[in-house]
């Protein structure tokens, strides 16, 4: 313990993501700058303004969610289950009756069940009420997939589901790791799951103005900090991530892949989607997540940055780096994983906290890809097309949410 505190480690990882569907492969894809966006085919898209995305592909989940019960699923739901189960299975943590009550389950989910919503509400203006699905309610909202997580793993410890907005999986780790500094568990399955690639979905951020419209070169889509960006690729998938305190994973041998540290979050108070100019809010959550783990900002090793590829969020990003770090920012890598992933929303937190551990535990900074032309206002190194050899001590990982909400996560290399 630190000062009454437990120390929290990392013991599992899960993802579920567009440039691969094991931890392995989304490594792989990140390292080597695979690209995951291209044309929409979950839905027709021709009639819509934005008609790429950045889909999980060949994803099946037969074997770990029954085939009876995966039809009663919402996507985003099947993706949260999945990515839990690969990162119990890479701690190697047994749930029992004996200790149940000691593990906890929070998945964060920006709109939850999308995808059900806009299909029973289909159902109920062609065929009437009668015919919409009994599993509506329970298929749309979004704590089911952090329910549906506890059910399949068995957890009784505490459980919630974090919707605030992008920033979601990264308030749901931060959350799962106070409560473990505090005792209140001994470990917990956290992250974010996220499916809105669906017409409503698209169509209601591209009249935002929100999203890039490179339908004639979508896989150039995602360009983060680079001066021709026009907005977000939608993605999604899911990120999670087994944290335990120290003394829970020492006593049962797990293997330690990381260690969380810090945890700032702050509200803009501003606007509903813009970011406060000077990106002030999400400087500020920096400083507490440095603050909450006692770290200099001559400590900072790497920044995965929200980096969503629109105008305002970069440039803003880039002035709260600057504000937080001071005269280091400029040296110090700051990439964005969403150019290859796209952007998912409430689970971009969790594919991304899963991208910083895999970054302390390899040496290895992901890249920004799609960066061909340097924008004056985002002057970062911002790591641009290729993976970089680095030996890493301690990385931050940024998430920024519609409605104001900024949070900022700290890890460090286990040791």
């Amino acid at each position: 313990m630190v000062d009454g505190l437990h120390r929290v480690v990392v013991t599992g990882l899960g993802a579920v993501t567009p440039i691969g569907n094991t931890v392995q492969d989304y490594w792989s894809g990140l390292i080597s700058g695979r690209n995951g966006v291209d044309a929409i085919t979950l839905f027709d898209a021709s009639a819509h303004a934005c008609r790429f995305a950045a889909e999980v592909k060949d994803f099946d989940p037969a074997g770990l969610i029954e085939p009876k019960e995966a039809k009663r699923w919402d996507r985003f739901c099947k993706f949260g289950v999945v990515a839990a189960k690969q990162a119990i299975a890479d701690a190697g943590l047994t749930i029992s009756d004996a200790n149940a009550d000691r593990i906890g389950t929070m998945i964060g989910s920006g709109v939850g069940g999308l995808l059900t919503m806009e299909t029973q509400a289909h159902v109920l203006e062609g065929k009437g009420p009668g015919r919409v699905s009994p599993f509506t309610v329970p298929m749309m909202i979004p704590n089911m997939a952090t329910g549906l997580a506890a059910i399949a793993l068995g957890t009784k410890g505490p459980s919630s589901a974090v919707a605030t907005a992008c920033a979601a999986g990264s308030n749901a780790i931060g959350d799962a790791f106070r409560l473990l500094q505090l005792g209140k568990a001994d470990a917990m399955v956290c992250g974010g799951a996220e499916s809105a690639i669906t017409p409503l979905g698209v169509a209601g951020f591209a009249s935002a103005k929100a999203l890039s419209f490179r339908n004639d070169d979508p896989a150039t889509a995602s360009r983060p900090f680079d001066k021709e960006r026009d907005g977000f690729v939608i993605g999604e998938g899911a990120g999670v991530l087994v944290l335990e305190t120290l003394e829970h994973a020492q006593a049962r041998g797990a293997t330690i892949l990381g260690e969380v540290v810090g945890y700032g979050m702050t509200c803009d108070a501003h606007h509903i989607t813009s970011p406060t100019p000077g990106g002030v809010g999400g400087a500020e959550a920096m400083r507490l997540a440095l603050a909450d783990g006692g770290i200099d900002p001559s400590e900072i090793d790497y920044v995965n940055a929200h980096g969503t590829s629109t105008p305002a969020n970069d440039k803003n990003e880039t002035s709260a780096i600057k504000s937080a770090l001071g005269d280091r920012a400029l040296q110090i890598p700051v990439s964005s994983t969403k150019s290859m992933t796209g952007h998912l929303l409430g689970g971009s937190g969790g594919i991304e906290a899963v991208a910083c551990v895999l970054a302390l535990q390899h040496g290895v900074v992901p890249p920004t890809i799609n960066h061909t032309n340097p924008d004056p206002d985002c002057d970062l190194d911002v790591v641009p097309n290729q993976a970089r050899d680095q030996t890493l001590g301690t990385v931050l990982s940024n998430s920024f949410g519609f409605g104001g909400h900024n949070v900022c996560l700290a890890f460090k290399r286990a040791s």
